[in-house]
Parts: C-alpha cells; structure tokens; sequence
C-alpha cells in the first residue's frame, strides 16, 4: 500500500489518533503496537479478544508499555451484551432489567461494580451504557438494552448508570444518539429510519442524553440513523446538523463524540468506510469505531490515509482533524487522572468472572428483576428445558450461552434440555416428545416478534397446563404458563434467578 505522506506528519499522527480500530487475538499482533508508537491512541476490544480477567489485564499492560495513555474500549453492556463474559454469559443484568426494578442506587452500584472489574483488567472506556428509549417493541436490535419505554424512566437510570461507571475511573459512552428506540431496522444490515417530529424528538428521544450529559459521560456514541426531521440527507453519525449543531450547540455537550462501527451495513453499505469516515469527521465526530467486522492493518492504513487525502484536497478542514484527535487525547488524559484511584490491573481479576462465583450485586439485581405471574409448587425433580431461540442481533451476538438449563440441571440432575429454531418441523410436537412425563420448561426470548414461538407455547400450554415459561426478552405477550416467569433479560444471573423461582432453591 502506498502511504501519502510521512507517519511522522501532523495530520497524518492526527488521523491514527481519530481511529478506534479492532483487531484479532488475545495479545495484541506487531502492526497495532508499531501503529500505537506512530499515534493510533485507542483500541477496541471485542469477545474474540478475551479469554479471562488475568489475560485481559495482561493484554492491555502490552498495549500500555507502548503507548501508556492508550484509551481501551470494549462494548460491555452487561446483561445480553458482554463481552468480558463472553464466554460464560454476564455476572450482571441488563439495562431492561434494570429498568424494571427502577432502583437509581441499584443501578448505579451495579455500574460502579462493573466498571471496577473492567478497570481492574486495564480497560478505560466503555461503549455502554444504551440511553435510547425503547417506544417500538418491534425493534430488532435494542429491546433489553434499554432501561424501557418510559422516558423519565430511562433519563434517570441512564444518568445513574454513567455516574457509577466512571466512579470506578471507567469512561462511560452514552449511546446510540440521538436514540435508536423507534426502530424496526437494524443499523448493522440496512439504514433505519425514524419519521417523528422535533418536539417527539426533544421530548423522548433526546431527554436521556441530556440527563447523561449532565451527569458528565465523558463520552457518546452516534447512531447511524436517518432522522428527517433534523437531516433528511444524511444518517446522524455523518450530519453536521446533528452532531454539531444539535449536539455540540444546543445540548452544549463538550466530550468525546464517537461514531458506531463504521463496517455497519448503515453506513458502509451506503457510504463504503472511508468516505464514511470522512464525512462522519467533518460532520463533529471525533473517534472512528472500527473493528468488529474489520479487524486488520490494512484497514487502519486506507481510513488514515482517506483522512490526510481528505484534509490535502480540502473537504475536511486541517482545524476539524486537530479539535477531532485533541478531544481524543483529552478522554486519554481524563482516565489517567482518574486511574490512580482504581486498583491497578490485574489485582483481584478473578472475583466474580466465571460461572458461580462473586456474582454479589449482579445476582442480587438480577433476583429483584424476576417478576412471576401465577403460582405452583417448586419444581423439585428432574425437567425437560425447551429453548425456543432466536437469530440473535449482531451486537449481541450468538457466542454467549443463555437460557435456564445449565442452572436447573446443576440443581436438578437429570434434567434434560435442547434448542428449538424457526422452520424445524413442529416444534411443540418435538418438545412434547422429548420431554415424556417430566415437567417442561419452556424458554422464550422476546416471543412477541417471533410468531412461531407464540403457535409452539400455546399448543404446549393447551397440552401440558403445568408449563413452566421463562421468559427472557421483554415481556410483551400476554403471559401464560404455571407459573410465567419474567426475567427482563437473559444474562446469565438472571437465568441462575429464574431457576431459584423455578425450584425455590438458593446458594447461600
């Protein structure tokens, strides 16, 4: 490939400093540690990256022994979105989860404790958390990201939740703005688009960015989302009129703008990623999320240099590039002032990450979110788990295990579970088979977008009325089973908290 000009220029060092990009591995390959001494100030991490706390907290000592103001990014949600978890699945409930207790404290010590454990593995920024009011429940990619429906409700808890993460010294990235919520695309296939007004807009969608920018999230993530009221032409991760006129002018907000992965069909479907990338720059972005699809050098060096070709041929101003690395380096200076009052990397990594240990305020969230309508006697003998699973989003992905049967089966042996698709035959009929004469466990997540699962509970309820149904995903279907438990999300503790209603039994 053919570099522009020098790795040692201005604007060149400018436009590494802008990037935030991914890579493959669990120790970090020579072309990112060489590009880190040549200015690429951030890096994300994804699931593919971590395999446990102590390798993680040395993963980012070989990033910091180049570069020590080095921002490390990771899209640690808790609840259905983890990353450090991946694995296993979360020590902590989701936003929806969250939200459904509507504890501000709760919420807030729940943040506090995840950032701690992300600052104790080295890592300093966090994509999370998801401020965007949930109004469609039809919508393919948010749904239990969000603290709910309710905007007030949503305003507070998004607040509490940036106030707790960066008391543990973590940068908190309040996204996906100016709100996601009323979608029925996912960005990451196709451009979505919102047609409401502006006061709809300032009254819903935007409160809870106000409310996280008063709490000081040092930093936000853009949407790629068309919202003709504000832009007709161009999606809010590439308007000027929404990133610095709404954004930077009217909401007065001063930190870090970051875009969404920019391989996101929304934009690179549109765009391609380096005019995407240009633009989303000289529209008031300041950081380039790049690297959950794309993940190698080459890709660094063609959005580098689409930034310096942009800037020599003046579509993108010399001046917007600096502020754009500048503020970049001022979230780098605000983690390394806050650093020195978190543990140091490494110390204490292991409570709390693997299955069944240190779960503390996680798992007492995840038991105040459990909701159960109707009553029976606790299951005290083997089962049959009926997973009805859906193709996951891609921000959550399909890696990380879910659902209620590794816990009942370590409570009830014997227990006996399997997965159950769209389009497999009669998935009812199946399940009534396989389970013979034990009880079923039927596991949903959000039923009410997915047809077949209502045809699959409805036949089995009308079959076995002592069906257990869990219910992991919002809880919009009306609820039927004996009992129907809710558990507002499908992070691991909360499916260690349906089975606790399930069969009464707790671990001390």
């Amino acid at each position: 490939m053919t570099t522009l000009v020098s790795t040692t220029d201005t604007v060149t060092r400018d436009a590494l400093a802008v990037l935030q990009p991914g890579f493959t591995g669990t120790t970090a390959p020579d072309w990112l540690l060489r590009r880190l001494g040549e200015g690429l100030a951030s890096v994300g991490l994804f699931g593919r990256n971590i395999e446990s706390p102590a390798q993680l907290a040395a993963l980012t000592a070989q990033l910091r022994a180049v570069r020590d103001d080095v921002l490390v990014a990771i899209d640690e949600e808790g609840g259905d979105v983890t990353r450090l978890e991946v694995r296993h699945g979360s020590s902590f409930p989701g936003n929806f989860a969250l939200g459904s207790v509507d504890d501000v404290d709760l919420t807030r010590e729940v943040a506090r404790e995840l950032g701690r454990r992300l600052a104790e593995c080295g890592v300093n920024l966090n994509w999370a958390p998801s401020a965007d009011v949930n109004s469609n429940p039809g919508n393919p990619v948010i749904g239990v990201r969000s603290f709910g429906a309710d905007t007030a409700l949503v305003a507070r808890h998004t607040a509490a939740y940036v106030e707790g993460l960066q008391s543990a010294g973590v940068a908190a990235c309040t996204k996906h703005f100016p709100g996601h919520g009323d979608t029925e695309v996912d960005s990451h296939h196709a451009l979505p688009r919102i047609d409401v007004d502006l006061d709809t807009l300032h009254a819903r969608e935007l409160a809870p960015f106000r409310a996280a920018i008063a709490a000081g999230s040092q930093c936000v993530m853009s949407a790629h989302i068309l919202l003709p009221a504000l832009d007709p032409a161009r999606p809010a991760t590439l308007s000027p009129q929404i990133l610095t006129g709404l954004l930077r002018q009217e909401l007065g907000y001063e930190g870090l703008i970051v875009t969404d992965g920019m391989e996101m069909d929304a934009i690179a479907g549109t765009y391609g990623i380096e005019r995407g990338s240009v633009l989303a720059i000289a529209a008031g972005a300041d950081a380039i999320c790049v690297g959950g699809g794309l993940a190698d050098e080459d890709t660094v060096l063609r959005l580098r240099d689409a930034l310096v070709e942009a800037v020599r041929t003046g579509e993108l101003a010399e001046e917007r590039l600096a502020d754009a690395a500048a503020r970049v380096r001022a979230l780098a200076s605000w983690t390394q002032r806050v650093r020195g009052a978190a543990p140091a990397p490494g110390a204490d990594t292991q409570e709390g990450t693997a299955p069944g240990a240190g779960a503390g305020i996680g798992l007492v969230a995840a038991r105040r979110a459990v909701t159960v309508t109707g009553h029976a006697a606790p299951l005290g003998e083997p089962a049959y788990v009926a997973a009805f699973t859906p193709v996951a989003n891609i921000a959550v992905g399909d890696e990380t295990p879910w659902g209620v049967a590794a816990e009942l089966s370590r409570v009830l042996p014997g227990t006996g579970t399997d997965t159950y698709g769209n389009g497999s035959g009669d998935p009812a009929a199946e399940v009534l088979r396989a389970a013979g004469e034990r009880r079923i466990v039927a596991v949903v997540r959000d039923e009410h977008r997915h047809a077949w699962m209502s045809t699959a509970l409805d036949a089995l309820v009308a079959a076995r009325p002592d069906t257990i149904v869990v219910e992991m995903g919002l809880s919009e279907a009306p609820p039927r089973g004996a009992p129907h438990i809710a558990t507002h999300g499908a992070a691991r503790v909360c499916g260690v908290a349906a089975a606790e209603a399930i069969t009464g039994a707790r671990d001390a």
